[in-house]
């Protein structure tokens, strides 16, 4: 049986080809890491190291762990850590840093809850056999009542909603229940350290159950990829802090754009290509336009004059009135009356997209399914490029 975790199946969940190349290929990549989870790796040390002082009975001191920090920052930052908002710079990043330190210091360096364990690396059994890594950043109680702790240090504020549908502190709690016989509740909290705000959460064990039957679920899907590599690419704004994009064929070609000069970057093939063809499809585009207006011209003059012929130097237009049918708005009652009068067979037609994304998703009957064949095609699609 695997191991999984909740970072390994949330990217799944993000990016199955991500997936493929972090947890199944083992990928090196020359990108360590997001200056925001350096960041946040740096401020949990800190924090860690902090009440781990205090368990022993040492000074605590703001300033002490202050340059703590700083001292890690220092020792462990390399430039070829990614910062993605360009309008940043990693000197932001590590003032933030150092300003969650002294707020959560300030605010619980009094805090009379016992301490249990930190940074935890345990291991819970799944129903179906696999197991899942249990890490809690701080695990602690009062009584016979046991928090469940998350330091954040993302720069949104995790609302109500967010922390009562959260899976990763709800799949913890229920290890934190096995094992503390004497756990009367368990509370989910989350230091948005950003904020310097709690946000908590409870899960009943029905909840529990019903969480870890979907994880199970998950499980199944990311089985299934493996056993089929089977790894499709989803671009999601989340690509823009992935490490793995040197990688990924949905941002080569733009890393190999971001290494030229100005000469050679006008002078990429991919570059003029996508140039001529998005030229061309804006200039069709136009010319649609002006077809449907000279169209509606044409018909005004004919009705005008009562032609229904008009000549130009070398070509015609014939101007033909028809009439055509508009169906019942009540579509369901109407193909229903199709099929009792025995005339739906002969005027309905294969819906395509329907039939096809039925296909690949293994819904159709085997023998329907058996029928149909496939083959490799190409899709182009025109956008613009976000930083335009």
């Amino acid at each position: 049986m695997a191991t999984y975790s909740h970072s390994r199946v949330s990217t799944f969940e993000q990016c199955p080809f991500r997936y493929k190349l972090q947890y199944i290929d083992h990928l090196k990549v020359e990108i360590p890491t997001t200056i925001e989870a350096f960041m946040g790796g740096l401020v949990h040390k800190v924090l860690e190291k902090m009440y781990e002082d205090k368990k022993y009975k040492k000074r605590v001191a703001k300033s002490t762990l202050i340059k703590f920090y700083k001292e890690l920052w220092q020792k462990e930052y390399s430039e070829n850590i990614l910062v993605a908002r360009k309008e940043l710079t990693a000197d932001n990043f590590k003032k933030m840093g150092e300003k969650f330190i002294s707020d959560y210091y300030n605010k619980y360096k009094n805090d009379d809850m016992t301490i249990l364990a930190l940074e935890t690396q345990q291991m819970m059994t799944l129903p179906d056999g696999n197991s899942w890594h249990v890490r809690i950043d701080k695990l602690g109680c009062k009584g016979d009542v046991y928090y469940v702790c998350d330091y954040k240090t993302n720069n949104s504020m995790k609302d109500q909603e967010d922390a009562d549908s959260d899976r990763q502190l709800a799949m913890y709690s229920s290890w934190v229940k096995d094992k503390f016989r004497d756990a009367k509740k368990v509370i989910l909290l989350w230091h948005m350290l950003a904020f310097n705000k709690e946000v908590t959460s409870e899960r009943n064990d029905i909840q529990i159950k019903k969480l870890q039957e979907e994880i199970v679920s998950l499980i199944k899907e990311i089985e299934k990829a493996t056993k089929e590599d089977n790894f499709p690419r989803k671009q999601s704004a989340l690509c823009s802090w992935c490490t793995f994009k040197e990688h990924c064929p949905s941002f080569k070609h733009e890393l190999v754009l971001e290494k030229k000069d100005i000469t050679e970057y006008k002078k990429d093939s991919g570059l003029k290509l996508v140039d001529e063809y998005s030229s061309i499809k804006a200039e069709l585009t136009e010319l649609n336009l002006k077809k449907e207006e000279f169209e509606s011209k044409l018909i005004e003059f004919s009705k005008q004059f009562n032609f229904d012929v008009v000549y130009g130097s070398n070509n015609l237009v014939k101007v033909k009135e028809i009439e055509k049918i508009i169906l019942p708005e009540e579509k369901e009652e109407f193909i229903a009356l199709l099929k009792e009068k025995g005339i739906y067979d002969a005027c309905s037609m294969i819906c395509y997209p329907k039939l096809q994304s039925k296909y690949f998703k293994n819904e159709l009957h085997p023998h329907v399914h058996g029928k149909i064949t496939k083959e490799k095609d190409f899709r182009l699609t025109l956008s613009k490029r976000k930083e335009e």
